[in-house]
C-alpha cells in the first residue's frame, strides 16, 4: 500500500517511518520533506538514466572491438579506449582538500568492519567492536594449537593465550628489559610506568606510550597505553581465571580494534520492497542516534544488547578522560543502476540510490536538530561509502547529488564525505580523475577482488575464455590492480587524510591464516582493511602495532607509479589445456558457490552469511563473490567450454549437496527437490542470462525474484 503525495507514491512502510520517526522531532513537514524529494528526483533521474546508458553503449563498442581484435595487443588496445572515451584524460597532480575527518579515517589505522544494516544484532556487535579481548579472541580461534578440555576453563589453553599475549606485549609496549610473562606487578609512580620483575623495578622503553589508567596508581584496575595510534588496555584483576595463571594477575588485553564500520545497505542485504528499505533506514537511524538495542536468547536468558559506552580513565595528572566506546560508522549506499518500489514517481519505481541519498540526509538533519545518545562523528560529517561507480562522470554526479541534498535539506556544505570503491574496471584505470571530481568530500578508496574481477571478465567478455579462478589472482593486472590504488591515492594525498582501504579475508573460522597472510595489506599500503567478524577485528589490529601504515606511505610515495597498461592486460588464455577433471571441479566449484548464497538470498532474505563451499570451508560470501562466479562460468558457455548440459548437470549435482550442507537450518529450504524452485531457476538464469545483465550485475534478477519468492510466501 502506498501513500500519495504530489507525483510520488510511497510505501506506508516507509511513509510512516519518515513521520513517526524522524519528521515529527524535526523543524519540516513530512509531505514537505517528500515534495523535496519530489524535485530531487526530477531533477537527477534522466542524468542518472544517461551515465547508465554510456556504460551500454561503451560495453557495446568493447563487445565489438574484443570480438574483431587482439585484446592482448596492450598499445592498440588503449589507443581504442582512448578514443570511445572509456580512458579519459589525466590532468595535474593535486592533494585532496576533504576537511572536518574524525581521527578514526585520517590518523588510526585499524581494521574495518562491513556489517549488514538489516540485522540489527549484527549492526550492534559491529559498532561495540571497537574494543576486543585478545584473551577471548585468541582462546576461541584457531591461533593456539593446544585443544581445549571438555568444560569450563582449560588452564593449558589458557596459558598458551597468556604467553602469546604476552609476546605481543613485549614487541608492542616493550620494556626496557624482561619480558611481560616474568612481570610479578605493575605501579604508576610519578607518571612513570612501573613492572616489577624479580624484585626490580623495569620502565617502559618508551614512557610516552602510557596514556591513562583505573584505579589507584599503587592498586591498578587497569592500565592504558598506545602505539601506532591504537590502545592497549592490560586489565589486572588476580583474583580472576585468568590472573590466577599469570605473575601479573592479568586478567585480559584489551585491544582498540574495529576502528570503523561500513554499515552496508548495498551487497549484503537484501532490501528489495519498501518494507525492506523502511528496515535498513530504521536500523541506521537508531545507530546514528544511539538508541539502537537487540535482544537474544542466550542459555535460556533474554540479554538485551545496546551501545557501548564511553571508556573513561585517569590521565598522568589525575584528570578524567575518555575514548570512544563503539566504532566510527560509515554506511554503505546503493551504486546508480537499481531503482526501488518503495518510491514511485509518476507511477514508476525510483532510483534506489536516490532514495538513499535523501534518507541519509534527513536522518542528518535529525541528528543535528536533536539531542543524540552518543555522537557518531565528532566532526559532524556523514561518511556514505558509494560502491559501482564507473568513471569520473559518474563520480561527479554522486557528488554533486549530496551536494544538492545538503543544500535542499539546510545541511552545512560537505557535511557528506564519499568513500568511492575502487571494483569497477573504468573506475581502476580513471581513479585520478573520480579522485578529483570528488576531491572535496572524499575520505576512502579501496580495492576489491571480487567485484573488480566479475567486472573485468563482463567487460572482456568476448575477449576469449577467463582463465581459472584461481590463476586470477597470480595475474599481472591484479597485483597491478592493487598497486595502483595505492599510488595513486597516495599521489592525491590520501596519507593522514583519508583511508586507503583493501578487501576481505573470507574465512572467519581461519584466523591463523588470516594472522599470517592479512599483513600483507598494511606492507601494500592499506591503512583499512575488511575483516569478517569482531574476532578478526582483535585479532588484525595486532597487525597495526607491527606496522606503521602512516610512516611506510613515506616510502610508498616514491616508489615508481604502476602502469596503466598492466591493468589492461585481460585474464584470458589461449587455446587451455585443460583436462575434463579440471573443467568439471571448476564448473562443481562455482555451481555450488553460486547456489549457496542464492538459496539464502532468495529464500531466507539474507544477504550476507557463512557459506561453506564445495569442500566445508564456511566462506564470508556476498552479491560480489556471485557476480565473479556467475560470469566466469557464463563465460565458459559463451566460449563453448562447457555446454549447457553439463553447466545444468553440475547445478542439479551441488543443489543436492547444498541442500546436505544445509539440513540443520530449519529456516532452509531445499532445492533440489524440485528444480522447478524460484532460487533453483534464479541461480541458473545468473548464468545463462549473465551477459545481458548491465556489467554483470547481480542484483536485477535477485531482485526481480526475491520479490517473486515474497508473493508467493504472502
Amino acid at each position: 500500500m502506498y501513500k500519495k503525495v504530489g507525483n510520488l507514491e510511497i510505501d506506508n512502510h516507509l511513509y510512516d517511518f519518515v513521520q513517526n520517526k524522524i519528521i515529527k522531532n524535526i523543524d519540516m513537514e513530512n509531505d514537505v520533506f517528500w515534495g523535496k524529494f519530489e524535485e530531487f528526483v526530477a531533477n537527477n533521474s534522466d542524468e542518472n538514466e544517461k551515465l547508465l546508458s554510456i556504460r551500454d553503449e561503451l560495453q557495446e563498442k568493447i563487445d565489438t572491438y574484443s570480438k574483431n581484435n587482439d585484446v592482448l595487443d596492450i598499445e592498440k588496445y588503449k589507443s581504442f579506449l582512448n578514443e570511445i572515451g572509456y580512458l579519459v584524460e589525466e590532468k595535474e597532480d593535486f592533494n585532496i582538500s576533504t576537511s572536518n575527518i574524525d581521527d578514526e579515517i585520517s590518523k588510526i589505522c585499524g581494521p574495518q568492519l562491513v556489517v549488514p544494516a538489516n540485522n540489527a544484532r549484527y549492526a550492534l556487535n559491529a559498532a561495540n567492536a571497537r574494543w576486543g579481548s585478545l584473551y577471548d579472541a585468541l582462546y576461541g580461534s584457531n591461533i593456539i594449537d593446544t585443544k581445549a578440555e571438555q568444560g569450563g576453563l582449560c588452564p593449558i589453553r589458557a596459558k598458551e593465550v597468556i604467553k602469546y599475549a604476552n609476546y605481543f606485549l613485549d614487541k608492542s609496549i616493550p620494556l626496557e628489559s624482561g619480558s611481560y610473562n616474568d612481570v610479578e606487578s605493575f605501579s604508576i609512580s610519578d607518571k612513570i610506568f612501573e613492572a616489577m620483575i624479580n624484585g626490580k623495578k623495569i620502565n617502559l622503553k618508551n614512557n610516552g606510550q602510557l596514556k591513562g589508567y583505573v584505579g589507584d596508581k599503587t592498586n591498578l584496575n587497569s592500565i592504558l597505553f598506545e602505539n601506532n595510534n591504537l590502545h592497549i588496555e592490560i586489565v589486572i584483576n588476580p583474583n580472576s581465571p585468568a590472573g590466577k595463571l599469570n605473575k601479573a594477575g592479568i586478567k585480559d588485553i584489551i585491544l582498540e580494534s574495529a576502528i570503523s564500520t561500513i554499515v552496508d545497505f548495498e551487497d549484503s542485504v537484501t532490501a528489495v520492497d519498501g518494507e525492506d528499505k523502511t528496515l535498513v533506514y530504521s536500523n541506521w537511524f537508531n545507530l546514528a542516534n544511539g538508541s539502537l538495542s537487540a535482544s537474544l536468547n542466550k542459555n535460556g536468558k533474554i540479554i538485551e544488547r545496546k551501545l557501548n559506552a564511553n571508556r573513561v580513565y585517569k590521565g598522568l595528572d589525575g584528570d578524567e578522560f575518555s575514548l570512544s566506546g563503539r566504532s566510527l560508522l560509515l554506511c554503505r549506499n546503493v551504486g546508480l543502476l537499481m531503482k526501488n518500489s518503495a518510491v514511485l514517481y509518476k507511477g514508476e519505481e525510483v532510483f534506489e540510490n536516490m532514495l538513499d541519498g535523501m534518507m541519509m540526509g534527513i536522518i542528518a538533519v535529525y541528528e543535528k536538530q536533536n539531542k543524540v545518545v552518543y555522537q557518531n562523528s565528532k566532526k559532524k560529517s556523514i561518511y556514505i561509502v558509494k560502491p559501482k561507480m564507473h568513471g569520473s562522470q559518474e563520480v561527479a554526479f554522486a557528488s554533486d547529488m549530496f551536494a544538492q541534498i545538503e543544500k535542499t535539506l539546510g545541511l552545512d556544505n560537505l557535511t557528506f564525505k564519499m568513500g568511492i570503491m575502487d571494483e569497477e574496471r573504468r573506475t581502476t584505470l580513471n581513479l585520478k580523475e573520480c579522485i578529483r571530481s570528488a576531491e572535496d568530500r572524499v575520505f576512502f578508496v579501496n580495492t576489491g577482488f571480487l567485484d573488480r574481477t566479475g567486472d573485468e571478465m563482463h567487460t572482456s567478455m568476448q575477449a576469449g575464455i577467463m582463465d581459472l579462478k584461481a590463476n586470477m589472482k597470480t595475474k599481472k593486472w591484479l597485483l597491478s590492480y592493487e598497486n595502483y590504488n595505492v599510488d595513486v591515492a597516495l599521489l592525491c594525498g590520501f596519507s593522514g587524510k583519508a583511508q586507503i582501504g583493501k578487501g576481505m579475508y573470507a574465512q572467519p573460522d581461519d584466523m591463523k591464516s588470516m594472522m599470517e597472510t592479512k599483513i600483507a595489506h598494511l606492507k601494500a599500503g592499506g591503512n583499512c582493511a575488511w575483516v569478517p567478524s569482531p574476532t578478526a577485528g582483535t585479532l588484525h589490529s595486532m597487525h597495526y602495532h607491527q606496522v606503521d601504515v602512516l610512516d611506510l606511505h613515506k616510502t610508498l610515495k616514491n616508489r615508481d607509479r604502476t602502469k596503466k597498461e598492466d591493468i589492461l592486460e585481460v585474464p584470458i588464455i589461449r587455446d587451455p589445456n585443460w583436462s575434463d577433471e579440471i573443467i568439471t571441479k571448476e564448473i562443481e566449484n562455482n555451481a555450488q558457490g553460486i547456489l549457496g548464497y542464492v538459496s539464502r538470498w532468495i529464500n531466507q532474505g539474507i544477504g550476507c552469511s557463512k557459506v561453506p563451499d564445495i569442500s566445508d570451508v564456511a566462506l564470508m560470501e556476498d552479491r560480489a563473490t556471485l557476480r565473479i562466479s556467475s560470469q566466469h562460468l557464463c563465460n565458459w558457455l559463451e566460449h563453448k567450454v562447457i555446454t549447457n548440459e553439463q553447466f545444468m548437470n553440475a547445478m542439479k549435482k551441488m543443489a543436492k549437496i547444498v541442500d546436505e550442507q544445509n539440513k540443520n537450518d530449519n529456516e532452509y529450504e531445499n532445492i533440489s527437490d524440485n528444480f522447478d524452485n524460484i532460487a533453483f531457476k534464479t541461480a541458473c538464469e545468473l548464468v545463462t542470462s549473465g551477459k545481458e545483465c548491465p556489467n554483470g550485475y547481480t542484483e536485477p534478477i535477485l531482485h526481480k525474484q526475491r520479490n517473486n519468492k515474497k508473493s508467493e510466501m504472502k
